[in-house]
């Protein structure tokens, strides 16, 4: 499975300059994610969907990991129109992967097992959420809420869908994940300080 890792945003919230390339204990936040990518164990070409806001993103993926991940300059006008611009420029014609570059607790390990759930689906494409409860539990302010059958949960920023089919309205399995690895993602200086605790924590405990 190829994945596209979406890094065109103007990151407003975190006041930091380009999000994907803050540092976070002295590490790009994008390169979390390409880390956990290249070491999972089904994900094969990775592309970073890059646009006019992020040009110090488009230079860092160019110059670390230019010889085998291609940046992607997209229009940056909305998400979906560059992801679906990204996923056809990349003729991947199979399901691939899309996730944000600020999700830096994400595992190589959590990462295949999303992607195991997604064969077991039955549908063409997979969206990951949490529950609100463990938002709040991790002290994290979600800006999107979904009610799923009775249910409050939040978007992760990883989905999986159909590539052949990326134009079109896929067949959809909403894969609820209890994982605060997933639910924290980097919008403001808060979310940073939390995420550096838990690595420093994660770190000293290995």
């Amino acid at each position: 499975m190829d994945a596209v890792i979406m890094a065109g945003g103007q990151g407003l919230r975190l006041g930091m300059g380009e999000k994907p390339c803050v540092e976070l204990l002295g590490k790009p936040l994008i390169s979390y994610v390409i880390d956990s990518l290249e070491r999972s164990s089904y994900i094969e070409r990775i592309f970073v969907a890059v646009s006019p806001s992020t040009p110090a993103t488009e230079e860092l993926v160019n110059e670390k990991y230019g010889d085998h991940i291609q940046a992607i300059y997209t229009n940056g006008d909305n998400y979906v129109g560059d992801m679906v611009y990204a996923v056809e420029s990349s003729n991947i014609q199979e399901p691939v992967m899309i996730i944000m570059s600020d999700l830096p607790m994400v595992t190589p390990k959590l990462i295949d097992s999303i992607i195991e759930a997604y064969r077991d689906c039955g549908s063409s494409s997979m969206s990951v959420f949490v529950p609100i409860s463990l938002c709040k539990k991790v002290g994290i302010r979600p800006d999107t809420v979904f009610n799923w059958k009775g249910n409050l949960i939040v978007p992760a920023g990883i989905n999986i869908l159909d590539g052949k089919f990326i134009n079109e309205e896929q067949e959809y399995h909403n894969y609820i994940l209890d994982d605060p690895e997933v639910a924290l993602n980097i919008n403001t200086v808060d979310d940073m300080k939390q995420c550096e605790d838990l690595l420093m924590k994660n770190l000293f405990s290995n």
